[in-house]
């Protein structure tokens, strides 16, 4: 399948991973589950502050988790969102020039009419087939939304 022949979805639509958020959010469950048990378990010397500190720390790791699993690239009729764990960058289509995703590269980049090139973590190169199809859903979106704003 070509790049051309991938038709631009409707919008709005929202890329993400779907191994990756399995993963983020089966072991944020999985440490929650496990700090709560051992606040439960602990042994008579931990009081109820050593108790509340392990439900903490297992609430600190899932909020961590929780971070990677919310990655995510967005597209609507203003341009695009991209939810990497610390930022949320927003970009107007005639901003947006291109994306890339390399085969050895973690995660698709997108390449900004300013120089800027921003990592897109919801657009995840393990997730192969998937994610190709993907970037070439963006790529047809760009080509559509950034040459018609160019051309006015």
């Amino acid at each position: 399948m070509s790049p051309e022949s991938v038709p631009a979805p409707a919008l709005p639509v929202v890329w993400r991973p779907k191994k990756g958020r399995v993963v983020a959010y089966g072991f944020a469950g999985l440490v929650m589950l496990g700090a709560l048990v051992m606040a439960f378990v602990l042994p008579e010397p931990f009081g109820p502050a050593d108790r509340i500190a392990m439900v903490a720390l297992g609430g600190v790791i899932a909020w961590l988790l929780h971070r990677l699993g919310r990655c995510r690239v967005e597209a609507d009729e203003q341009g695009v969102i991209v939810v990497n764990p610390l930022r949320v960058h927003r970009y107007e289509w005639p901003e947006v020039l291109g994306v890339t995703l390399v085969e050895s590269e973690p995660w698709a980049k997108i390449d900004f009419a300013d120089g800027a090139t921003v990592g897109a973590m919801g657009l995840q190169g393990s997730e192969k087939d998937r994610t190709v199809r993907q970037v070439r859903e963006l790529l047809a979106l760009i080509r559509e939304r950034g040459e018609t704003e160019e051309r006015r």
